[in-house]
């Protein structure tokens, strides 16, 4: 599944607002264009006419991830539509992956620390040990092999930058584009940016399904965890009490159990 930028804007803009205002969700066309072109909390920042979220609705539309919902009434009595994503189930996400798609949609490549620090509106983690274990899930997803494009892996690990002691993930649903590229002054590709289901390091280097990608994998899950653990440690030393072991969180309002899986 690819989405083109205007439509992964979309998509994590709708996803944002229905975890952190639900009061005005589903949104109107209006609020999910000022969504969209947001000054914060979005890299790279874009500025949507409202033919562009049009055409992202109806792309969107058409591989069931959005739809129309039951409109308000306007203060001329009039219907006013609005719109919601269907990505938890289309997708099959739990509540924590869904959370770390959506900033991965709306700010590009994080690292598992970064994505931490910034879903504390979306979702509650513990601990950066909470973190990787759910980025692994959306890495790891197995693919159907009927030719389901809502299968398989949701996630990569970029090679790490020179100076960095994490690695960054980065989602597949669709090409990065030059405003979201590694910051290491390299561009991927265009040729592997275009092709469904490949993602490009650095360099131009083609990375998903390669023996170097199990690689990075495996490197990105160790260094996470060590730093998973150098933060418990720092924890440990400074506040016995606050080392608790991991457990899930919901949405505010939801229960627990809401963080099993969508069927």
């Amino acid at each position: 599944m690819q989405l083109s930028t205007h439509e992964l804007r979309v998509l994590g803009s709708l996803i944002e607002k229905e975890i952190t205002t639900p009061d005005i969700y589903p949104l109107s066309l209006n609020a999910l264009q000022a969504a969209a072109n947001q000054r914060s909390s979005r890299d790279p920042v874009l500025d949507l006419v409202e033919s562009d979220i049009r055409q992202a609705l109806h792309a969107l539309e058409d591989r069931g991830l959005a739809s129309p919902a039951r409109g308000g009434l306007g203060s001329a009595g009039a219907r006013v539509p609005k719109y919601e994503h269907h990505a938890r189930t289309v997708l099959n996400l739990r509540r924590d992956e869904t959370a770390l798609l959506c900033l991965l949609l709306l700010r590009g490549p994080q690292t598992p620390g970064e994505l931490r620090s910034r879903a504390d509106r979306l979702f509650s983690f513990d601990d950066l040990s909470s973190v990787v274990s759910a980025l692994e899930r959306l890495l790891n997803r197995a693919p159907s092999g009927d030719g389901d494009t809502t299968t398989g892996p949701l996630v990569t690990v970029l090679p790490r930058q020179p100076g960095s002691r994490e690695v960054r993930y980065a989602h597949l649903l669709g090409s990065q584009s030059p405003a979201v590229a590694p910051a290491s002054g390299q561009s991927h590709t265009a040729e592997a940016a275009d092709q469904p289901g490949t993602s490009a390091a650095p360099g131009g280097v083609d990375v998903a399904g390669s023996p170097l990608a199990a690689l990075v994998a495996d490197v990105a899950r160790l260094e996470a965890r060590i730093a998973s653990l150098e933060d418990r440690l720092r924890r440990l030393e400074g506040d016995p009490a606050a080392v608790t072991e991991p457990s899930p969180r919901a949405y505010p309002g939801t229960s627990t159990a809401d963080a099993a899986p969508v069927g």
